[in-house]
């Protein structure tokens, strides 16, 4: 298989390439996804991939729901709590500091509005934050009358200069300090268990986004002092999308309500979340099927520890095809790097802003039939590899292969 520069994979030290993995009657691990085989799907990280059988268990609450709704949804709080207590149980935090909501993204929106009015409070973020959690933050800054303060983090940041740069932006002003835990565009870690100790010491309130953190990270919330962490199920952990958790701690999380009232509102928290009205939880039950499944066929350190290396592998083999055809390194030099995801640098002209970046994921998906993602940081474009345990050494090698030379030919086209 001859890469841009006409050498092969087997030059990229093949021999490194993970085996694929196998169900337990053999047939590949891909065989219990149902995704489109005629795709490539490099891209776990954005939308997750949810495994049949927890498609199936999700498939029969929503029938078990159509059957008799009248008696399904006021048995569901109780329901939802008991599913609590297990979702709790894998992230390695108590059932009553945790409750159930439909993505990260909706965790930081419910702690955005229960925080009580700091007239002129800052709140500080950094430049790899999500583009939505940052918006919210700006929404809030402006309700407070205040305004928003971005740490400059540089990519190849280690521990101590990322901390540095979060903390020169705090100070008396700031009345929350918001903090992915691994950033979605730049595939890095930030110092949170640090930067969360020295925020309680000065009594600032911290929220963690965990969105990618739940499976990723054997348990996320160890050592970490924070007010919220929000972090996806659906991600990494393959549950149903609309599945995240809200993990709260202190008293600030009495201002906290879901973003749907209903007859569970005088309830503490987090039973308060368990009822919201007709909203389809079903995801939230069925959650757990994924988890097992993952764990009973693999283990979920196992899980990891291939996701990782098969990640690694990949980042290899493009960036190596990408080289050959730039004439440029393009590996990237990521200061805390995260199990799972690597960062390629793509030729330039591509994916130079979030929307150039969009646009590209548009056009691979429809003529490369390729799943990836593309971002931007700093103006300069990248593909984020994801790897999950349907995936294969021999998908990166095709995106190696068959998808970076029409990306250099893309990139040509798009210089003036």
């Amino acid at each position: 298989m001859s890469l841009a520069d006409g050498s092969h994979v087997s030059e990229i030290d093949v021999s490194t390439a993970p085996r694929p993995l196998l169900l337990a009657d053999g047939r590949p691990a891909a065989d219990a996804w149902s995704l489109d085989p005629a795709l490539r799907h490099l891209n776990h990280g954005s939308f997750g991939a949810v495994p049949l059988v927890a498609q199936e268990r999700q498939n029969a609450l929503r029938a078990e729901m159509e059957r008799a709704p009248v008696v399904w949804f006021p048995e569901l709080p109780g329901r939802i709590a008991a599913a609590r207590t297990g979702l709790a149980a894998f992230l390695g935090v108590d059932a009553g500091d945790l409750a159930l909501v439909p993505n990260a993204s909706a965790g930081v929106s419910v702690v955005y509005a229960g925080l009580g009015t700091k007239t002129g409070g800052e709140i500080v973020v950094t430049d790899h934050g999500y583009g939505a959690v940052t918006m919210g933050a700006e929404r809030l800054a402006r309700r407070w009358g205040g305004r928003v303060r971005t740490a400059r983090v540089p990519l190849d940041a280690d521990e101590e200069q990322a901390y540095e740069a979060v903390m020169a932006e705090v100070g008396d002003a700031t009345g929350l300090l918001v903090v992915d835990q691994i950033t979605s565009a730049t595939a890095r870690r930030l110092p949170v268990e640090r930067i969360g100790a020295e925020a309680a010491r000065r009594g600032v309130p911290f929220l963690v986004d965990g969105a990618h953190a739940p499976a990723l990270l054997a348990a996320p919330l160890d050592g970490l002092a924070c007010d919220f962490w929000a972090g996806n199920l659906h991600k990494w952990a393959c549950a149903p999308r609309g599945t995240a958790a809200l993990v709260a701690r202190g008293p600030l999380r009495d201002g906290l309500h879901p973003l749907i009232d209903s007859w569970g509102a005088p309830d503490p928290y987090p039973d308060r979340f368990d009822q919201q009205g007709t909203l389809d939880a079903t995801s939230y039950l069925a959650a757990q099927t994924a988890l097992d499944f993952v764990d009973t066929t693999w283990g979920w350190d196992a899980a990891r520890r291939h996701m990782d290396e098969l990640a690694g592998y990949g980042e290899r083999v493009v960036a190596a095809a990408v080289t050959a055809l730039t004439g440029e390194d393009a590996r990237v030099d990521v200061g805390m790097p995260v199990p799972g995801m690597r960062l390629v640098r793509l030729p330039d002209g591509l994916a130079d802003s979030r929307v150039a970046a969009d646009a590209l994921r548009d056009r691979a998906a429809a003529e490369l039939g390729v799943e990836a993602a593309f971002t931007a940081f700093g103006g300069v474009g990248y593909v984020r590899l994801s790897a999950h345990l349907y995936n294969t050494a021999e998908d990166y090698e095709y995106f190696a292969e068959r998808c970076v030379p029409v990306l250099g030919e893309w990139a040509r086209a798009a210089r003036p």
